[in-house]
């Protein structure tokens, strides 16, 4: 069928279901939802009549589809509740609440918001992550699951969706408002660390729960409870890994990321490490580092983990929204190092749940004195990571991909061996959104993996892919169909499995030659300084379109004009008996803020 995907954003699960829904075979156009009402209606329409969909899907819609659009064609919309949920806030209120299980709705777009027909849902767990997480995760496999069994429904053209009437016993009809700051507030005198962290996970990405700290207002972002450390309520304790641990009335929870509250009329703010954000402010607080492997002890959060299992060593990572800063990845360089010490045969990198990596951290540049030198020391950092994980030849390297990964993210999984990517993972192997040219190896890494031709069609078209698409290609070796809470063991189990293979020291001794035969041919360091010519004259010239999109970016700013909706190759009919075309992404770069890797996920 030819779907049309309607969306505020090209966040995480657009990408997923555009990626998914062509792998169907189905031809997939994408329109972006304009900020401004008479623009994003007629572009909608606009739309519609050049492509001619079969099915119109909104996977994240955050303002209504005109009447006469949903009037004369069949509209799904994915809605984050079970069936009767409505409101915007459906996903921060579940986590707020404590419910252990939730669901996803496709429902049809009608006149009253979520009060649409049924077509399909699905349920899932609510483990003790942020809603980010769970969102990219648990959220996002139901949504697949109901959206692709809307699509088969529709396409049989037999079904008929259930009503949301009030007749129906077994439905539940609630609607709840916005879940505004004051029943966010965090009360430090009187609740509990897991009530604390209850409200910060249900807004860790957006909007954050706003607080007084050190005598201003800020937004706090994430949270992750502390086993040892205490202090006064609301007193901060300590500090680790860029984050700073606050005390609550029976424990402490440590706090990733800030954001100062924007001012009237001030400029827009953005979230940071939050060491980095109090910067100047900011008591003397104890250092409380975990250490980075020993065996048997209890320590708590921490970003960067190493841990083995029999020959198998497993060096995990999890930074806030899938961003490494210089900071960040220098220290898991240096656990890379450590981690090669250790006598085992297989290195797993990776294996978290969430966010792989999504390379260079954006909002510290854009927070830096000079942005451009702190590029160049973020991409440096980067590369030198990369160049470790390409020249380990004594044990074989394994990237386990559970969650999205981006350019340089997706670069650093591929200097690995093998890429194991959980099923629901969406990659995106290119940099051009973002007005770069890339670095980390990839002109070594990527056409190795996938030959030039295909490299130059990732790297140019700047589409998500699907993990199994991901294999098809080349850029991922096995793909592990599993739930985002089992993909850990799953990882342990393949690993000890490759670690106890009798083909494992011979692999290991085929890596080492082939790797010199590859230097001899041309070395590393070729690739790296061709790579870096081009990202140097970018990061250093102040009109290269990359300081504008990572601002924009950055700061969130919407689209400005109609945005691009992409139509891409088919061998079907187009609107109007139009030839069919390549997918058209010159008009990407325009609409950064919502098509950069990356993209953040905003309910309300």
């Amino acid at each position: 069928m030819h779907i049309l995907l309607v969306a505020s954003a090209f966040n995480s699960l657009t990408q997923r279901v555009h990626a998914e829904l062509r792998d169907r075979g189905h031809t997939v156009a994408v329109e972006l939802a304009a900020p401004e009402p008479s623009v994003r209606d007629e572009s909608l329409r606009r739309a519609v009549r050049d492509f001619a969909p079969d099915l119109i899907l909104a996977p994240l819609l955050k303002t209504a589809i005109p009447r006469d659009v949903w009037a004369a064609h069949t509209c799904l919309v994915v809605h984050p509740g079970p069936p009767g949920d409505r409101g915007p806030s459906s996903l921060d209120w579940a986590i707020h609440e404590g419910a252990d299980t939730w669901g996803v709705t496709v429902l049809q777009a009608d006149e009253e918001m979520d009060a649409g027909d049924i077509w399909a849902s699905a349920t899932f767990p609510v483990p003790p992550v942020g809603k980010s997480d769970l969102y990219r995760n648990e959220v996002s496999d139901a949504a697949l699951q109901a959206v692709h069994l809307a699509v088969e429904r529709f396409s049989s053209g037999t079904y008929v969706p259930r009503p949301q009437t009030g007749g129906d016993e077994e439905l539940r009809i609630r609607t709840r408002p916005y879940l505004r700051q004051e029943h966010r507030r965090i009360d430090w005198e009187s609740d509990s660390t897991e009530a604390v962290l209850r409200k910060l996970r249900a807004a860790d990405s957006y909007p954050g729960v706003r607080d007084e700290l050190l005598g201003d207002e800020w937004f706090l972002h994430g949270g992750h409870p502390e086993h040892e450390l205490r202090g006064g309520p609301g007193e901060l304790v300590a500090v680790r890994a860029g984050a700073v641990c606050r005390a609550t009335t029976d424990g402490a929870v440590w706090i990733p990321e800030l954001r100062p509250r924007r001012r009237p009329g001030g400029p827009a703010t953005f979230k940071l490490p939050a060491v980095t954000a109090l910067a100047g402010r900011l008591p003397a607080l104890p250092e409380h580092p975990v250490p980075l492997h020993e065996e048997g002890r209890r320590h708590g959060w921490s970003d960067i983990c190493y841990r083995e299992v029999g020959q198998a060593g497993f060096l995990s990572f999890s930074f806030p929204g899938g961003a490494m800063s210089t900071a960040q990845c220098r220290r898991l360089h240096d656990a890379y190092r450590l981690a090669c010490r250790r006598p085992t045969s297989v290195l797993v990198l990776g294996g978290g749940r969430d966010f792989f990596s999504n390379g260079i951290h954006l909002n510290v540049i854009e927070a830096a004195a000079d942005p451009g030198e702190e590029s160049w020391a973020n991409i440096s950092a980067m590369d030198d990571l990369v160049e470790a994980v390409l020249t380990t030849t004594d044990r074989l390297v394994v990237s386990a991909v559970g969650g999205n990964a981006a350019a340089g993210g997706v670069m650093l999984a591929l200097a690995a061996d093998e890429v194991w990517c959980r099923t629901g993972a969406v990659l995106n192997p290119h940099y051009s959104l973002m007005g770069l040219y890339g670095s980390e190896y990839w002109t070594y890494t990527l056409p190795r993996r996938v030959g030039a031709a295909a490299a130059a069609r990732l790297t140019g078209k700047a589409l998500p892919v699907s993990a199994e698409a991901a294999v098809r290609l080349g850029l991922a070796d096995r793909t592990v169909d599993c739930d985002a809470q089992s993909f850990e063991g799953e990882v342990v189990r393949l690993a000890a499995r490759l670690a106890a293979s009798p083909a494992a020291p011979s692999r290991i001794a085929a890596k080492k030659a082939e790797r010199d035969r590859d230097e001899a041919d041309r070395p590393l360091a070729d690739y790296r300084e061709e790579e870096l010519t081009v990202m140097r004259r970018t990061f250093f010239d102040p009109r290269s379109s990359y300081h504008a999109l990572r601002r924009a970016f950055v700061l969130k700013d919407p689209p400005s004009g109609r945005p691009s909706y992409l139509v891409p190759a088919s061998t079907g009919r187009s609107a109007g008996d139009r030839p069919a075309r390549e997918p058209d992404v010159t008009g990407l770069a325009a609409h950064h803020a919502v098509l950069a890797p990356g993209a953040w996920y905003q309910e309300q």
